[in-house]
């Protein structure tokens, strides 16, 4: 999940995203006084699914809505950028790492189900992976594609999250968010102009806090749990799940698909540093131990480069890229 305001500047990227938190208005903090959730110069490697990127100047991970606010108010007061990377498991953070604060929404994982309409509102920290096997032993149906999905519900809601011909719009009612104001707000469906991979929330200041599916119940949840379990080993046997990397780093240029595209130009295998195309599965990048951002970078646009001039398609990532990085 990526969510960002006043985001960092990307020296040289090519078709890159990136979002962030309507009404209780925000009130402004004593400028001498830093909550005790925000931490100074954390390293966000340990943060990331990639493992690799510098340092946040600032970090918290706030345990409820009203920490988050509190540390949006505290930014607000210091005039500061900020910059909210949920669990961290679609982003590229670079080695230089990320001025003002960065917002960690892994702690918001309340889950409340409506048995009565099949419907469950769950935090923007939870995991798509464990909020689709929760709903599968319910009997409940609409989630099955998610099972292998890393990543919270937060950020699947900001990018629309897909696999197997389904996508989070197929089943989200409606989401709650904060703007960058501190103004509370309830969004519906219909207002995030879903497409593929991509929703109104890319880019803008809202933080998603949390969000509200409608699922479809059955009576059957073996059914169910076994279609899980098959999207789940079907994703094992065919993507790369041994070492870090970000899941896929380029969207699909319908009809075409990236994996087939960067296979075709013969790019498996291919490394810069510890960075590495992945040899299963082509849309994937890895960290094969100790690559840096910049390798995962320069990675990314060599890919890019060599299918544009084979193709004359260019490929947009659907990894978040935050940071500076030198072309």
């Amino acid at each position: 999940m990526t969510i960002s305001y006043d985001p960092p500047r990307l020296k040289s990227a090519r078709g890159l995203t990136q979002m962030a938190p309507e009404g209780i208005q925000l009130k402004p903090t004593d400028g001498a006084t830093q909550p005790s959730m925000i931490q100074a110069h954390v390293s966000l490697a340990g943060l990331t699914s990639f493992r690799v990127g510098g340092p946040a100047q600032w970090y918290a991970a706030p345990q409820s809505e009203a920490e988050l606010l509190t540390s949006l108010a505290w930014a607000k007061s210091k005039s500061l950028p900020v910059t909210v990377i949920g669990a961290g498991s679609n982003l590229l953070i670079s080695d230089e790492g990320l001025p003002g604060l960065a917002i960690g929404t892994r702690n918001l994982r309340n889950i409340e189900y409506d048995d009565r309409m099949a419907q469950v509102s769950v935090g923007a920290g939870v995991s798509l992976a464990y909020l689709a096997r929760q709903v599968a032993r319910r009997g409940w149906s609409g989630l099955e594609w998610a099972i292998g999905i890393p990543g919270t519900v937060g950020g699947a809601v900001v990018m629309n999250a897909g696999a197997h011909k389904s996508c989070i719009a197929d089943i989200l009612m409606d989401i709650e968010v904060i703007s960058g104001n501190g103004i509370n707000q309830t969004l519906i469906n219909t207002d995030l102009e879903y497409r593929y991979r991509s929703s109104i929330l890319q880019g803008s200041n809202y933080t998603v806090t949390q969000a509200r599916f409608q699922l479809k119940p059955t009576n059957d949840p073996q059914t169910i749990i076994a279609t899980t379990n098959t999207h789940l080993h079907q994703r094992h046997a065919t993507q790369p799940y041994h070492l870090p990397s970000c899941g896929s780093v380029f969207r699909n240029p319908e009809p075409q698909k990236a994996a087939q595209l960067i296979e075709k130009t013969g790019l498996k295998g291919h490394k810069i540093g510890d960075a590495q195309v992945s040899e299963l599965h082509a849309n994937f990048i890895l960290n094969c131990g100790h690559a840096k951002a910049s390798d995962i970078y320069q990675l990314i646009c060599y890919v890019q480069d060599r299918v544009a001039r084979q193709w004359s398609i260019q490929l947009k990532p659907e990894v978040k890229i935050l940071g500076t990085f030198n072309p």
